[in-house]
């Protein structure tokens, strides 16, 4: 087991660290390359094996306390996760094509085993991740999936039944009633969402383990709601007034043809690449503030006994990234993309800081006593998938 850096002072009380990621866009870019056209030369087969590469070039570039982290996934049992679930999705796409019915019993079936494909993916992951030859653990139980992932797919099971049954028959315009009735339930899956996420993320952030440390998580509902009405308030309140001004500045320039002339499509370019521009700062506006207020939500309400998190990323840096990102990646034609994944690890690791109640070297003693090793469970679990969370 190796030792902590020479670098770090000694501890003498509390102690905290921030994450540093040392990793390079020039580094990841041969291995991105590399990744894309194998998946292309082999249809998409070497996928869980590009994926496998990319995971353990961002573990290894990520350090806390100046030790790298470590992923040690087999690709092969990666593979055969994904070639069973590409199996379970074109079973699902073939049966939809039969009859409404068949795909809906379809989606049922899929509905059923994927909980326990999703309990297997946390625990393939987190199993095979560690730090300073620490595994760490997934301790969720297969139920607990279950239990969290009932309510939402029941909801979209419901959703698609409604559909099923409103569908008008063939060249008849659905009734008002049903449209009424199809909306409604829409707008109750979409207000239902921060619930639905909150559960997704309380069952992974109340299950996660370093030797003794169990983390839970305090985050509330409302935050959630928070970090999404924000994430949209900050798009939609702009967009409102700049259609506002646009419905009155397009015409006072003569932009739109005038009753009985005929339209100019030139004319149009202006304002298309205005709305593309718009466009462009919206989605990066709202992925920055998105991003940055859930990171912090989610790390701020984690904690074990002696191990905290705090996350301070910063909405406007995220949203600067962001247009860097999407400006650099046209200009580029995608070839900014592994330089944008690196951009996008660095600033959002280095704004979290690892706090513990321990001295260093004490803390290091109690997970070091109390480390269980999960290769065991995760070489025998029975699906071995892991879904990129």
């Amino acid at each position: 087991m190796q030792p902590f850096s020479a670098t770090l002072p000694a501890t003498t009380g509390p102690a905290e660290w921030r994450l540093q990621f040392v990793g390079s866009g020039s580094e990841y870019f041969r291995i991105w390359i590399v990744n894309l056209l194998l998946t292309l030369v082999t249809l998409g087969l070497y996928y869980p094996f590009a994926k496998t590469r990319r995971l353990k070039y961002f573990h290894a570039a990520t350090e806390l306390a100046g030790q790298p982290f470590a992923f040690h996934a087999d690709p092969w049992k990666m593979f055969r996760g994904y070639a069973l679930v590409a199996v379970m999705l074109i079973l699902y796409s073939v049966a939809g094509q039969f009859s409404p019915v068949a795909g809906l019993v379809a989606f049922g079936i899929v509905a059923a085993i994927w909980p326990a494909l999703w309990h297997s993916s946390l625990r393939f992951r987190f199993a095979n991740t560690s730090w300073r030859g620490l595994r760490f653990h997934f301790r969720g139980s297969r139920g607990g999936a279950y239990a969290t992932l009932a309510w939402p797919l029941l909801a979209v099971l419901a959703w698609l039944l409604a559909i099923w049954l409103a569908a008008p028959e063939s060249g008849q315009a659905p009734s008002t009633g049903a449209a009424i009735f199809l909306g409604a339930g829409w707008l109750v899956l979409v207000l239902a969402m921060p619930v639905f996420l909150r559960l997704f993320h309380a069952y992974r952030q109340r299950h996660l383990a370093l030797g003794a440390e169990h983390t839970g998580y305090t985050a509330t509902v409302w935050g959630y709601y928070k970090v999404l009405l924000q994430s949209v308030l900050v798009v939609l309140l702009p967009l409102i007034l700049l259609g506002v001004l646009a419905a009155w500045v397009v015409p006072q320039l003569g932009s739109l043809p005038r009753p009985g002339q005929p339209a100019d499509p030139s004319a149009l370019i202006p304002v298309f690449l205005a709305g593309m521009l718009v466009y462009g700062l919206s989605v990066a506006t709202m992925l920055g503030v998105y991003t940055a207020r859930m990171q912090n939500l989610m790390w701020n309400h984690t904690s074990s006994r002696h191990i905290g998190f705090v996350s301070r990323l910063r909405a406007r840096d995220m949203v600067g990234l962001w247009l860097k990102i999407g400006l650099l990646t046209v200009v580029t034609l995608g070839l900014y993309f592994p330089f944008a994944q690196v951009a996008l690890a660095r600033l959002r690791l280095q704004a979290v800081v690892v706090t513990s109640s321990l001295p260093l070297d004490e803390l290091a003693a109690h997970l070091d006593a109390d480390d269980e090793s999960a290769a065991g469970d995760a070489a025998g679990d029975l699906f071995g998938l892991d879904f990129g969370l």
